[in-house]
């Protein structure tokens, strides 16, 4: 029997799936955000359409040369799948004649609908495997609420959430894989294992370094009962299940992604990154022999720690809550949680030495280091829900920075949004490096509204950028905004699509409010016993 709107209203999940969603929804720009989600899109259109994946004009800004000659791009498929379905109805939708006169206007109307689709997609299904993992961690519903906002409104997870790189597909599919396997670990589940694995899987057709994601899935489980003494309880029977279901999903998820490459560049055994390099040697022959592996490891992997453009602690700083906490309340924690930030930590810190020696070790135009964030995001968001449930054994003083250190990062997340990333980048370009970037875009932010932006730095008679670019740098980045900026849609269009925007503003506030209400009403003090 399904439930009534009233009992909806009541029901927390509910509540926390639709705030997920209309979040996502109020924070689209209408574009992709980068030019690498741009040409991934292209690709989804390549499979479909006889376009191709890469336009011969792009080259060699963009492209590499793969079998026969023909450009490919040097990305994986896993967002280009994603996109896929979404990708086919924009391009319907777009050529309805009602957007004859719009055509070849940006925000494009396929990539509005593609953005808009694919984010409020991914970010409410990561809201609901964040509250089923932390539930499955024995945190309550409240904890556990608090736990999934966290992630998504004071985490660069919502950065990303209007930015669509593939960081919350990431993100997503690693959850899934954590939550899932951990509940065959407990249950014996056939089917969860399953499902845990082809999440892991399909994480490394979007790029194959999540196989450190893979890894620490295995991790976590061997953590969970190394901390719980329990390593002579589960026989070796389970282990071999365990492989037995897993390796051969890897394996098979491996095989699809070598047989793609094949299929681009006739080889079974280098990556993209291999083919790229080989070919921008040869173009450019003073490129360092170790080139695109050339950085120095120390440059690389205190870089994305400590310098003001990149650090993880700058762009999500409740990973020093995360710390804080860990320090002072280690011996009060569950095995399964001392399990989930010993692994979280090692992920985070698995992709910094990985990426540490990579020519573009930041992530070259992005908003922090988007290598590591999805890693830094894994270990950051968990503090909140610590610092709810041991707030007794922490103190006072724990308490006040814990929550100051939220309400910094919530700010932070918020100012994320409201320019295009690329507007800091072009500006160091003026001002020059070291550039603390976010009081830069705070600072930004006051300039903008006070209509000071001849403070920007933006040399628009000598740009080192796309002239259209300026377009979008001086705009707040929200769709009703951004039309109104570029002034090709009609007035009514401007008007409805502001309407629109006010409404999902207004729906989020009053459901993060009866969100609020619901738990302070809520008696969850059995919910352990539930479980």
């Amino acid at each position: 029997m399904s439930s009534s709107p009233a009992q909806r209203l009541r029901d927390p999940i509910f509540l926390l799936a639709l705030a997920a969603g209309l979040a996502a929804f109020v924070v689209q720009s209408g574009e992709l955000g980068t030019a690498d989600t741009t040409h991934r899109l292209q690709t989804s259109t390549s499979w479909w359409t006889s376009e191709p994946e890469v336009f011969p004009n792009e080259f060699p800004e963009f492209g590499i040369h793969g079998r026969g000659g023909q450009l490919h791009s040097w990305y994986g498929m896993g967002q280009s799948l994603l996109m896929l379905p979404f990708d086919i109805l924009g391009t319907f939708v777009q050529q309805l004649s009602i957007f004859s006169r719009y055509e070849g206007t940006d925000p494009e109307v396929r990539s509005i609908i593609v953005s808009y689709s694919t984010n409020i997609l991914v970010t409410v299904l990561t809201a609901l495997v964040c509250f089923r993992f932390l539930r499955q961690l024995r945190f309550t519903t409240k904890e556990s609420v608090v736990g999934v906002l966290a992630l998504l409104f004071s985490t660069s997870h919502l950065h990303y959430t209007q930015n669509m790189m593939e960081n919350n597909y990431i993100m997503l599919l690693t959850l899934i894989g954590l939550s899932f396997q951990y509940e065959w670990l407990r249950t014996g589940s056939g089917r969860a294992l399953f499902i845990g694995s082809a999440a892991f899987g399909l994480n490394l057709l979007t790029r194959l370094t999540t196989g450190l994601d893979l890894l620490a899935g295995g991790l976590f489980l061997a953590l969970v009962l190394w901390f719980e003494h329990a390593r002579r309880r589960v026989p070796w029977q389970r282990w071999l299940t365990y492989v037995k279901t897993a390796a051969p999903v890897y394996l098979g998820f491996v095989l699809i992604d070598r047989i793609y490459q094949y299929h681009r560049f006739g080889s079974f055994f280098n990556t993209y990154v291999t083919v790229y390099a080989q070919e921008y040697k040869h173009m450019y022959p003073n490129l360092p022999a170790k080139y695109p592996w050339e950085v120095p490891f120390h440059v690389g992997f205190f870089g994305a720690l400590f310098t003001p453009e990149k650090s993880i602690f700058l762009f999500d700083p409740l990973l020093l809550l995360t710390a804080l906490v860990t320090i002072l309340a280690w011996k009060h924690f569950r095995p399964d949680v001392k399990a989930y930030i010993a692994t979280a930590t090692g992920l985070l810190f698995a992709y910094i030495s990985f990426y540490a020696r990579y020519t573009v070790w930041s992530g070259d135009f992005a908003w922090g280091d988007r290598y590591v964030s999805t890693a830094a995001e894994l270990a950051a968001f968990i503090s909140v829900p610590l610092l709810l449930r041991y707030r007794a054994h922490l103190g006072r003083a724990v308490w006040t920075a814990g929550m100051a250190l939220i309400a910094i990062s919530t700010a932070i997340q918020a100012a994320s949004l409201m320019f295009w990333l690329p507007l800091e980048i072009y500006q160091m370009y003026t001002f020059g490096h070291p550039t603390f970037v976010i009081w830069l875009r705070f600072k930004n932010i006051v300039a903008f509204a006070l209509g000071k932006m001849g403070e920007w730095g933006l040399n628009t008679d000598d740009m080192t950028y796309d002239p259209w670019d300026y377009v979008h740098i001086t705009a707040w980045n929200f769709l009703p905004f951004l039309l109104r900026r570029v002034g090709e849609a009609p007035r009514w269009v401007v008007n409805l699509a502001f309407a629109t925007w006010g409404a999902g503003l207004a729906a989020l506030a009053w459901t993060l409010y009866r969100l609020r209400c619901v738990l302070s009403a809520g008696d969850f003090k059995e919910e352990h016993a539930s479980l």
